[in-house]
């Protein structure tokens, strides 16, 4: 379909038509490709901000499940390193009694002791490991939920920006007052 005839099957034109009213009609396309213009522009803009904030939703769903589960397995982790040192503390001892050391002596005492020392440090620097992840993991989800709050701001404020720009063309007589 050719130009002229999309005109005139819109009504906007006819055959008949005068350069006045041609005018007219092309004033009245005009206004109306500009108001569906605005219309997009507020509903890409709309959209970017619902879109935006979905990411950032599940951004930070993610790092919210990511938490759980590097909890859990720095949980696991010092359960094992436990057990590795009471192994090796049993092993330690089976050895100090083959070899007929009293386990009750000084010297299998402070072996146990040093042994349980570094039992207890390894597990606190497995735990102080994990609450540091933690805690720059919480400072992340904070941040993706700041994104999200900002995403659908700034989808409101853009459109609202690009409604109020596009308002004194689209409706030239908006803010006017009219003395009766």
């Amino acid at each position: 379909m050719c130009f002229p005839a999309f005109i005139s099957a819109l009504g906007i034109g006819g055959a008949g038509a005068t350069a006045a009213g041609a005018t007219v009609a092309a004033g009245t396309a005009g206004g109306w490709l500009q108001t569906l213009g605005t219309i997009i522009s507020v509903g890409g803009s709309l959209y970017q901000g619902v879109a935006g904030a979905r990411a950032a939703r599940d951004q930070e769903r993610a790092i919210a499940d990511q938490r759980a589960t590097e909890a859990n397995l720095a949980a696991i982790k010092d359960q094992r390193e436990r057990r590795k040192f009471g192994s090796l503390i049993r092993l330690q001892a089976a050895e100090l009694a083959a070899r007929g050391v009293q386990l009750d002596s000084p010297t299998a005492m402070l072996l146990g002791e040093t042994a349980a020392r570094e039992m207890s440090f390894q597990s606190q620097a497995t735990r102080s490991e994990a609450a540091a992840r933690d805690s720059e993991l919480a400072v992340a989800q904070r941040g993706a939920r700041a994104d999200r709050l900002s995403s659908m701001l700034k989808g409101v404020f853009t459109a609202a920006d690009s409604f109020l720009t596009a308002a004194p063309d689209l409706w030239p007589g908006l803010g006017e007052r009219r003395l009766a």
